[in-house]
């Protein structure tokens, strides 16, 4: 019976599932034992099935005292919804008691996005002095994050050739790259000249790096799968040589891609598509930096809105 069973090892049979029947990515089970982690904290020595609303209330009401932002409490609510939920129809829980439960509200911030100008200024900026296999490589990373808004696993997981197992890959001859993202939904997305090109000299340089696992299109200098922290590390040492006003992370260049193809197209259910997003509502904050581009030149050319 669930009063039998500690929360703890309820979670670990529900991470468990996470991973092998919902394919969740490492990541992100690691982010659901940590918000479920606190949880059977919180929860002590009672059971799981012996938890009402008033609990989880109070549980996100410590979690808000503890300084935890909006968005983290959110996500923590989450997590243990979808557990409960879990354990209603795996475990025999007759309720779940974080429904309905709801986090403080967060002011929705902007998505950084970078200028025009300065995607071009990172991107079009030689800096590391002779082209060694990892600063090509390097080059036809941030190329395709910018040409084509990908995440930051989704690039990390291409593979150089497309087989049962794989997570993506690029089609340089259709111009376009093949990547799971979140839900594991799968999505093509074009690819840009310029990308292509950069993508067509990693080609060429990516035998420097091979060495047993031929298998990943970006390699490391051990020859193995770049890490995320690789990537993170490499874009930021290149956008301060290049001479970037602020720090630059992967998912600057997304915003930048969305934002950049939304204020020359205008089409918003195409910039969803290619972003991936499973609710339009997630694409419309880019709506807002558009607007906000707007106003700048509404500022300077308007007769009536230009200062003395």
């Amino acid at each position: 019976m669930p009063a039998a069973t500690s929360l703890t090892d309820l979670a670990a049979a529900f991470l468990s599932y996470l991973a092998a029947e919902r394919n969740y990515s490492p990541a992100t089970v690691e982010t659901y034992g940590r918000d479920l982690a606190v949880l059977a904290q919180f929860a002590g020595n009672r059971p799981g099935d012996s938890l009402r609303a008033n609990d989880i209330r109070s549980f996100a009401a410590r979690l808000h005292q503890k300084g935890l932002q909006p968005r983290s409490i959110a996500r923590a609510l989450s997590a243990w919804r979808s557990f409960f939920r879990w354990a209603c129809r795996r475990q025999g829980f007759t309720h779940n008691p974080a429904i309905g439960i709801r986090a403080p509200k967060a002011a929705r911030g902007l998505p950084k996005a970078l200028s025009v100008d300065h995607a071009a200024m990172l991107l079009d900026s030689p800096i590391n002095g002779p082209s060694d296999a990892e600063t090509i490589r390097d080059q036809a990373m941030f190329e395709l994050f910018y040409s084509s808004g990908l995440r930051l696993a989704e690039l990390i997981g291409l593979d150089c050739m497309p087989d049962a197992a794989s997570a993506g890959w690029v089609d340089e001859r259709a111009g376009e790259v093949i990547v799971t993202g979140k839900g594991n939904k799968t999505r093509s997305v074009p690819v840009g000249r310029q990308a292509l090109e950069a993508l067509a000299a990693w080609r060429t340089a990516r035998a420097q790096l091979l060495r047993d696992d031929s298998r990943p299109l970006f390699l490391s200098s051990r020859g193995k799968r770049v890490s995320a922290t690789l990537v993170q590390t490499r874009l930021k040492r290149w956008a301060q040589k290049s001479g970037m006003p602020a720090q630059v992370h992967p998912h600057v260049l997304r915003h930048s891609f969305a934002s950049h193809l939304l204020q020359s197209s205008g089409d918003l259910r195409a910039v969803q598509e290619l972003l991936g997003h499973a609710n339009i509502t997630t694409t419309q904050i880019y709506t807002h930096l558009d607007f906000q581009q707007l106003s700048k030149v509404y500022d300077v050319a308007h007769p009536r809105a230009r200062r003395k």
